[in-house]
């Protein structure tokens, strides 16, 4: 399963988390802050979970200001508590990050230098197991990152039709038994409503044919996550968000973005090919000024952690790293 901020492992100063790569993301983000000049700069962190990379971002750059989403009530709870020594350097929303320009709007902030996107679910909302995200503990089927919203993974499993829940398991989780997963379900709560997340991770178990099961992991994961993903809007969030967030970007701003599965990666993968493409039309025999590409790739490919923060912190094995820096104001 995808985390956010992570690694019980290793240790931070303030809170017991060390941010997935955080030494590549400071080396992407701090270059873009630090050639600021006549004005302060300005750290969008709009997945601020635990307040790690935020916290190094702060330290990093001495005149940084921060602006720090999280959809999490508890996270940002914690996070205020851990950045309380920034004071006025700080400031932290409840908000979605596809609610970008509206939280820029509200605070009078025109453009940021960097923004930094760690997708997934964090891992305190993994080790609460009251929270639901995990099949590993019995808990109520919950899934919610904003525990303030109505749809829960309860509802979805008791109250879709069939194939609805056979296409979310199939899109959202890449699940190949989508199909019979989605019947078990159904016959299961026509006699009693699916509640726990025990049940639920027994019936996908015993829905999986047996040599299946013998490899790969729980074989309960593809389906938790799609409910997750469908619980919480990830795929269709996030559609929205990095565009927004690029649109941000002054020249010279730059964008990190830290995926845990492979549908945010590729629509991370698309969007930011799309913006550093020139998109001339291929009969003209120069480019033109006005379809040169708004950016330039910073990552050759998804960057990957290395095999020491892999081994010290198993969850963040999945991280596929991307970043992009603004090079020409879009005309």
């Amino acid at each position: 399963m995808d985390v956010g901020d992570h690694a019980p492992e290793n240790r931070g100063p303030a809170s017991g988390h060390v941010p997935v790569m955080l030494g590549r993301v400071l080396a992407i983000l701090t270059p873009a802050a630090l050639a600021v000049t006549g004005r302060d700069p300005v750290y969008l962190d709009a997945t601020l979970g635990m307040g790690g990379h935020a916290e190094a971002m702060l330290r990093e750059v001495p005149r940084l200001r921060l602006i720090g989403l999280d959809r999490d009530t508890t996270a940002l709870e914690r996070s205020a508590r851990r950045l309380a020594p920034f004071g006025d350097r700080v400031t932290l929303e409840h908000a979605v990050y596809d609610e970008i320009p509206a939280v820029l709007r509200r605070l009078g902030v025109p453009s940021v230098d960097a923004v930094l996107f760690d997708l997934g679910v964090s891992s305190p909302q993994l080790d609460e197991g009251e929270r639901g995200f995990a099949y590993s503990y019995d808990a109520p089927l919950d899934m919610r990152m904003d525990r303030t919203q109505r749809l829960t993974a309860a509802e979805v499993v008791n109250g879709y039709p069939p194939a609805e829940l056979a296409r979310i398991l199939r899109e959202y989780g890449e699940e190949r038994f989508a199909q019979r997963i989605a019947a078990a379900i159904v016959r299961e709560r026509e006699r009693a409503p699916l509640e726990s997340t025990r049940r639920l991770a027994d019936l996908v178990r015993t829905s999986i044919p047996a040599a299946t099961r013998r490899t790969g992991g729980n074989p309960a994961k593809r389906t938790f996550q799609a409910l997750r993903i469908e619980v919480n809007g990830e795929l269709e969030i996030w559609g929205r968000a990095l565009p927004a967030a690029l649109d941000a970007l002054p020249v010279g701003g730059r964008v990190a973005v830290l995926s845990y599965h492979s549908l945010e990666d590729r629509l991370t993968k698309r969007v930011l090919a799309a913006q550093a493409a020139d998109t001339t039309p291929p009969d003209l025999p120069v480019p033109l000024p006005e379809h040169e590409p708004r950016f330039r790739l910073l990552t050759r490919g998804a960057e990957l952690p290395s095999d020491e923060e892999t081994t010290t912190n198993p969850r963040a094995g999945s991280v596929r790293l991307r970043a992009a820096e603004r090079v020409r104001e879009a005309r």
